[in-house]
Protein backbone atom coordinates (compact mmCIF):
# COMPACT_ATOMS: atom_id res chain seq x y z
CA UNK A 1 0.00 0.00 0.00
CA UNK A 2 1.39 3.46 -1.13
CA UNK A 3 1.60 6.59 1.08
CA UNK A 4 -0.97 8.15 -1.05
CA UNK A 5 -3.18 5.52 -0.70
CA UNK A 6 -2.93 4.98 3.23
CA UNK A 7 -3.30 9.19 3.56
CA UNK A 8 -6.56 9.04 1.54
CA UNK A 9 -7.92 5.70 3.71
CA UNK A 10 -7.25 7.79 6.82
CA UNK A 11 -9.06 10.98 4.90
CA UNK A 12 -11.61 8.48 4.42
CA UNK A 13 -11.83 6.82 7.55
CA UNK A 14 -11.33 10.23 9.95
CA UNK A 15 -15.15 10.06 11.09
CA UNK A 16 -15.22 6.37 11.82
CA UNK A 17 -11.42 6.98 14.02
CA UNK A 18 -13.17 9.96 16.11
CA UNK A 19 -15.99 7.67 16.67
CA UNK A 20 -13.42 4.96 17.98
CA UNK A 21 -11.87 7.65 19.82
CA UNK A 22 -14.62 8.47 21.84
CA UNK A 23 -16.15 5.22 22.66
CA UNK A 24 -12.18 3.97 23.80
CA UNK A 25 -11.71 7.47 25.40
CA UNK A 26 -15.12 6.99 27.76
CA UNK A 27 -13.58 3.33 28.27
CA UNK A 28 -10.35 4.82 30.05
CA UNK A 29 -12.01 7.54 31.44
CA UNK A 30 -9.35 8.67 34.74
CA UNK A 31 -6.98 6.73 33.29
CA UNK A 32 -6.17 9.13 29.78
CA UNK A 33 -6.51 12.34 28.60
CA UNK A 34 -8.83 11.92 25.43
CA UNK A 35 -6.03 13.55 23.32
CA UNK A 36 -3.80 10.48 24.37
CA UNK A 37 -6.65 8.30 23.45
CA UNK A 38 -7.16 9.97 19.88
CA UNK A 39 -3.11 9.40 19.24
CA UNK A 40 -3.28 6.23 20.15
CA UNK A 41 -6.56 5.50 17.80
CA UNK A 42 -4.99 7.12 14.91
CA UNK A 43 -1.21 5.38 15.04
CA UNK A 44 -3.10 2.05 15.73
CA UNK A 45 -4.97 2.83 11.80
CA UNK A 46 -2.10 3.85 10.21
CA UNK A 47 0.25 1.23 11.47
CA UNK A 48 -2.41 -1.51 10.31
CA UNK A 49 -3.23 0.38 6.94
CA UNK A 50 0.45 -0.19 6.08
CA UNK A 51 -0.11 -3.60 5.31
CA UNK A 52 -4.00 -4.53 5.30
CA UNK A 53 -4.79 -5.85 1.70
CA UNK A 54 -8.89 -5.43 2.86
CA UNK A 55 -9.59 -2.03 4.25
CA UNK A 56 -13.27 -3.24 5.27
CA UNK A 57 -12.17 -4.88 8.72
CA UNK A 58 -9.86 -1.45 9.33
CA UNK A 59 -12.37 -0.04 12.36
CA UNK A 60 -12.63 -2.99 14.14
CA UNK A 61 -9.55 -4.00 13.84
CA UNK A 62 -8.05 -1.01 14.76
CA UNK A 63 -10.43 -0.25 18.10
CA UNK A 64 -8.86 -3.55 19.06
CA UNK A 65 -5.39 -3.09 18.75
CA UNK A 66 -5.98 0.37 20.42
CA UNK A 67 -7.69 -0.74 23.09
CA UNK A 68 -4.62 -3.75 23.44
CA UNK A 69 -2.11 -0.71 23.06
CA UNK A 70 -3.74 1.13 26.28
CA UNK A 71 -4.41 -1.39 28.10
CA UNK A 72 -1.16 -2.25 28.15
CA UNK A 73 0.33 1.31 28.52
CA UNK A 74 -1.74 1.20 31.78
CA UNK A 75 -0.58 -1.70 33.03
CA UNK A 76 3.12 -0.34 32.30
CA UNK A 77 2.36 2.78 33.95
CA UNK A 78 0.94 0.56 37.39
CA UNK A 79 3.65 0.64 40.33
CA UNK A 80 1.47 -2.19 41.77
CA UNK A 81 2.32 -5.66 40.75
CA UNK A 82 0.08 -7.39 38.66
CA UNK A 83 -1.56 -10.08 39.88
CA UNK A 84 -2.13 -11.80 36.30
CA UNK A 85 1.27 -12.83 34.18
CA UNK A 86 1.77 -11.08 31.13
CA UNK A 87 3.72 -13.15 28.21
CA UNK A 88 4.00 -11.70 24.69
CA UNK A 89 5.09 -13.84 22.02
CA UNK A 90 6.76 -12.26 18.92
CA UNK A 91 7.89 -13.36 15.56
CA UNK A 92 8.78 -11.47 12.61
CA UNK A 93 5.22 -11.37 10.61
CA UNK A 94 2.97 -12.35 13.17
CA UNK A 95 1.18 -14.17 10.85
CA UNK A 96 2.28 -18.26 12.41
CA UNK A 97 4.19 -19.25 15.04
CA UNK A 98 3.70 -15.94 17.69
CA UNK A 99 -0.08 -16.79 16.45
CA UNK A 100 -0.62 -20.10 17.35
CA UNK A 101 1.90 -19.79 20.84
CA UNK A 102 -0.93 -17.00 22.00
CA UNK A 103 -4.21 -19.31 20.97
CA UNK A 104 -2.43 -22.18 22.47
CA UNK A 105 -1.42 -20.59 26.33
CA UNK A 106 -4.65 -18.49 26.12
CA UNK A 107 -6.84 -22.04 26.18
CA UNK A 108 -3.95 -23.75 28.27
CA UNK A 109 -3.93 -20.75 30.96
CA UNK A 110 -7.67 -20.69 31.12
CA UNK A 111 -7.77 -16.81 31.88
CA UNK A 112 -4.67 -16.90 34.36
CA UNK A 113 -2.27 -15.62 32.12
CA UNK A 114 -2.49 -11.98 29.90
CA UNK A 115 -1.72 -13.03 26.00
CA UNK A 116 -0.75 -11.01 23.62
CA UNK A 117 1.48 -11.23 20.21
CA UNK A 118 2.96 -8.71 17.66
CA UNK A 119 5.50 -9.43 14.49
CA UNK A 120 8.83 -7.34 13.90
CA UNK A 121 7.69 -6.90 10.33
CA UNK A 122 4.03 -8.28 10.20
CA UNK A 123 2.71 -9.93 7.16
CA UNK A 124 -0.76 -8.86 5.94
CA UNK A 125 -3.01 -11.78 7.06
CA UNK A 126 -2.45 -15.14 8.53
CA UNK A 127 -0.92 -18.22 7.17
CA UNK A 128 -3.70 -20.23 5.50
CA UNK A 129 -1.87 -23.06 6.59
CA UNK A 130 -1.68 -21.74 10.54
CA UNK A 131 -5.42 -21.19 10.22
CA UNK A 132 -6.23 -24.82 9.14
CA UNK A 133 -3.78 -26.41 11.13
CA UNK A 134 -5.51 -24.15 14.19
CA UNK A 135 -8.83 -25.39 13.29
CA UNK A 136 -7.81 -28.95 13.73
CA UNK A 137 -7.55 -28.37 17.61
CA UNK A 138 -10.89 -26.19 17.45
CA UNK A 139 -8.91 -23.31 17.42
CA UNK A 140 -11.12 -20.01 14.87
CA UNK A 141 -8.23 -18.03 14.27
CA UNK A 142 -9.82 -16.98 11.00
CA UNK A 143 -10.57 -13.49 12.39
CA UNK A 144 -7.04 -12.71 13.67
CA UNK A 145 -4.86 -10.26 12.50
CA UNK A 146 -1.50 -9.81 12.47
CA UNK A 147 -0.10 -6.65 14.35
CA UNK A 148 2.81 -4.45 14.35
CA UNK A 149 5.52 -4.76 17.53
CA UNK A 150 4.97 -2.02 20.00
CA UNK A 151 6.89 -0.48 22.58
CA UNK A 152 3.68 -0.12 25.52
CA UNK A 153 2.49 -4.08 25.01
CA UNK A 154 6.86 -5.36 25.40
CA UNK A 155 6.52 -2.33 28.48
CA UNK A 156 3.43 -4.20 29.91
CA UNK A 157 5.02 -7.96 29.73
CA UNK A 158 6.44 -9.70 32.24
CA UNK A 159 7.81 -12.41 29.78
CA UNK A 160 8.73 -11.67 26.10
CA UNK A 161 9.53 -14.76 24.26
CA UNK A 162 10.84 -14.65 20.49
CA UNK A 163 10.88 -16.54 18.07
CA UNK A 164 13.36 -15.61 14.89
CA UNK A 165 12.96 -12.12 15.07
CA UNK A 166 16.29 -11.59 16.44
CA UNK A 167 17.12 -8.16 17.87
CA UNK A 168 14.20 -6.84 16.99
CA UNK A 169 12.60 -6.72 20.20
CA UNK A 170 13.63 -4.10 22.75
CA UNK A 171 15.15 -5.13 25.63
CA UNK A 172 13.44 -3.50 29.36
CA UNK A 173 15.06 -4.56 32.87
CA UNK A 174 13.05 -6.76 34.90
CA UNK A 175 11.79 -8.44 32.01
CA UNK A 176 11.86 -12.57 31.11
CA UNK A 177 13.40 -12.94 27.78
CA UNK A 178 13.09 -16.55 26.27
CA UNK A 179 13.84 -17.36 22.49
CA UNK A 180 12.18 -20.77 21.03
CA UNK A 181 13.92 -22.22 18.16
CA UNK A 182 11.02 -22.88 16.11
CA UNK A 183 10.69 -23.62 12.23
CA UNK A 184 8.69 -21.00 10.50
CA UNK A 185 5.75 -22.46 8.83
CA UNK A 186 5.22 -19.56 6.32
CA UNK A 187 4.35 -21.62 2.70
CA UNK A 188 5.41 -25.17 4.29
CA UNK A 189 2.96 -27.78 3.89
CA UNK A 190 -0.13 -28.25 6.14
CA UNK A 191 1.68 -30.99 7.95
CA UNK A 192 4.79 -29.24 8.57
CA UNK A 193 2.79 -26.73 10.14
CA UNK A 194 0.91 -29.34 12.59
CA UNK A 195 4.50 -30.30 13.64
CA UNK A 196 5.62 -26.64 14.55
CA UNK A 197 1.93 -26.49 16.17
CA UNK A 198 2.73 -29.66 18.29
CA UNK A 199 6.23 -28.35 19.14
CA UNK A 200 4.66 -25.19 20.31
CA UNK A 201 2.12 -26.67 22.42
CA UNK A 202 5.07 -28.16 24.54
CA UNK A 203 6.67 -24.74 25.07
CA UNK A 204 3.19 -23.91 26.16
CA UNK A 205 2.51 -26.41 28.94
CA UNK A 206 5.73 -25.98 30.01
CA UNK A 207 5.78 -21.68 30.32
CA UNK A 208 2.38 -22.31 31.75
CA UNK A 209 3.68 -24.90 34.34
CA UNK A 210 6.38 -22.26 35.21
CA UNK A 211 4.39 -19.43 35.92
CA UNK A 212 1.32 -20.91 37.55
CA UNK A 213 2.80 -24.12 39.33
CA UNK A 214 3.53 -23.20 42.81
CA UNK A 215 5.80 -25.43 45.12
CA UNK A 216 4.06 -27.27 48.18
CA UNK A 217 4.05 -25.52 51.37
CA UNK A 218 7.70 -26.62 53.08
CA UNK A 219 7.40 -28.73 56.29
CA UNK A 220 10.88 -28.30 57.23
CA UNK A 221 11.22 -26.98 60.75
CA UNK A 222 7.64 -27.81 61.87
CA UNK A 223 6.75 -30.85 64.19
CA UNK A 224 4.30 -33.47 64.24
Amino acid sequence: MTEQHTALGLQDSTEVLYRISARLAERFAGVFAAETVERYVFESYTSLARTARISTHLPATTEHFANDRLSALATSRDPAPSEVPEVLFVCVRNAGRSQMAAALLTVEAKGRIRVRSAGSMPAAELDPAVIAAMSEMGLDLSASYPKPLTDDVVRASDVVITMGCGDSCPIYPGKHYEDWDLADPAQQSLKAVRAVRDEIHDHVRALVASLLDKPAPSTEGTSS
